[in-house]
């Protein structure tokens, strides 16, 4: 784990937020990088770790590819200028990005969802990801899988002492 963020900031990215109920409700298809157009109050207010994707998604309407539900709160020390905290934001993308992972995402049953926003050299990105809704019985299933997984890591552990 140490390793990842290690190479994150090797990279020069910086973590703002994550969707960490994506991984549980969706099977992750496919990601992709995105820039996201920002007004000045928003940047400030990323920059002081303030936003959330908990119910977030994307969606393509006249050619564009918009965020639709991520919470960016004011900016406290922002005047009358502040930007609305749940506005939908542009997604920045080529036209061929948008025509072959948006026609992923149009086949039944898959959405667009954002899996987490981040600073890469000081321009904030969105990872998005196509994603299939997961039913009751697979998120049992994943829990069960991972309760497996850590029960076996305390185990070699001690295993070593």
């Amino acid at each position: 784990m140490a390793d990842a963020s290690k190479k994150d900031n090797d990279e020069g990215l910086k973590n703002i937020t994550r969707n960490k109920r994506a991984f549980h409700e969706y099977l992750i298809q496919d990601k992709l990088e995105c820039g996201i157009a920002l007004t000045g109050t928003e940047v400030k207010s990323l920059r002081a770790g303030h936003a959330s994707l908990e119910d977030a998604y994307a969606r393509l309407q006249d050619g564009e590819v918009w965020l639709i539900g991520c919470d960016i709160p004011e900016y406290e020390m922002g005047n009358v200028y502040n930007h609305k905290p749940k506005r939908p934001r542009k997604l920045l993308l080529h036209r061929r990005e948008i025509a072959k992972f948006v026609g992923k995402a149009s086949q039944r049953g898959f959405t667009l969802v954002p899996l987490r926003m981040y600073f890469k050299r000081g321009l904030a990105k969105v990872e998005i990801a196509v994603a299939k809704g997961k039913q009751t019985h697979d998120k049992r299933q994943a829990l069960k899988d991972a309760d497996a997984k850590r029960d076996i890591r305390r185990a070699m552990s001690r295993k070593r002492l």
